[in-house]
């Protein structure tokens, strides 16, 4: 069984609700079919209900029994605009822009995941990374001694002799294009968190990466991930973890052996800390491409879950991503 298999397994062991501000966008609605068909997820379609109707129908999505809220007709519009007034006005939000952004479905969807209404959110398929995650941070915020959020890919290889049986996690490949070292060993933490809760990897075995294997090159680059390494093991004195390791060095036993035999997680990582978001980026799209890899991402290092998709998301990625989210959650 792969790795979305499995994680749409958990999410139907412990339906979650989650809510898609998106509510009348055609793949979101299909998606929101197949998750209440197959009881994945309770999804919570945002909108006004005659234009999702409208719109579910021309997708040919049945979405019979499936909740939708629209944030203008909503009994909860006027406290969730209270509580936004109460979270923003130090940053200069006043009555009235609290008010009219209880009316975006973005704000009103993260409105329901903070106050515990929802499980979780998931958008993308219209909207910008940055349209969720700019109203997430302001008003879920990250995880207590998680400093920023970052992103996370589950890469399932076909080469079963890598990391967990040919599964890996690497991170970031996505949000933080150039972490200091608190924020790289936030990242290196929080992925941890998602190869235990998502990908089912019992001991998260982390390396954070380098061109340099244990002093081996000098350069304030490298200081930089030593540097996370120590502040990592202060967040997470139990993880498995070192660095800074070439990525030989973290996932070849016979090159570990030669360049850092004592280092707990030298030759069998199954988690992937890159330095920067150029490395990261190019590193899981070289192993996507060349290594016929499978990738999967998320977002993670919220207090609450929620997750971006690609505009180009097919319904199929919508499925799986609130199926993710949902695992989050658990």
């Amino acid at each position: 069984m792969g790795i979305v298999e499995r994680i749409r397994e958990k999410a139907r062991a412990d339906v979650k609700r989650i809510v898609l501000p998106e509510g009348d966008e055609p793949r979101t609605l299909q998606a929101a079919a197949i998750l209440g068909r197959e009881n994945l997820a309770r999804p919570v379609l945002l909108g006004a209900a005659d234009r999702i109707r409208a719109a579910a129908t021309a997708a040919g999505a049945d979405i019979g029994g499936i909740e939708i809220i629209d944030p203008a007709a909503s009994p909860r519009r006027a406290d969730y605009a209270a509580r936004l007034y109460e979270l923003r006005r130090a940053k200069g939000v006043t009555e009235a822009d609290a008010a009219r952004l209880a009316l975006d479905p973005m704000y009103f969807g993260i409105m329901m995941v903070k106050l515990g209404e929802a499980d979780g959110l998931v958008s993308g398929a219209v909207h910008s990374t940055g349209d969720m995650l700019r109203p997430a941070l302001q008003i879920i915020k990250t995880k207590p001694g998680i400093s920023a959020v970052s992103s996370s890919f589950l890469m399932e290889c076909p080469d079963r002799s890598l990391g967990d049986d040919g599964l890996l996690v690497f991170a970031d490949c996505v949000v933080m294009v150039c972490p200091d070292a608190e924020q790289l060993a936030g990242i290196a933490v929080a992925a941890a968190e998602t190869a235990r809760t998502l990908c089912g990897i019992q001991e998260p075995r982390v390396a954070l990466l380098s061109f340099s294997t244990k002093g081996s090159a000098k350069a304030d680059v490298v200081t930089k991930v030593q540097e996370a390494a120590a502040i990592a093991h202060r967040l997470a004195p139990d993880l498995i973890l070192d660095g800074e390791l070439q990525l030989d060095a973290a996932i070849v036993p016979e090159v570990a052996a030669l360049k850092a035999k004592d280092s707990p997680v030298a030759g069998r990582a199954n988690v992937l800390i890159f330095p920067d978001l150029q490395a990261g980026n190019i590193g899981y799209k070289l192993v996507q491409r060349f290594g016929k890899a499978k990738a999967f991402a998320v977002l993670q290092g919220l207090a609450k879950p929620c997750n971006d998709l690609s505009r180009g998301c097919s319904v199929d990625d919508i499925v799986s991503t609130v199926c993710m989210t949902a695992v989050q959650a658990q």
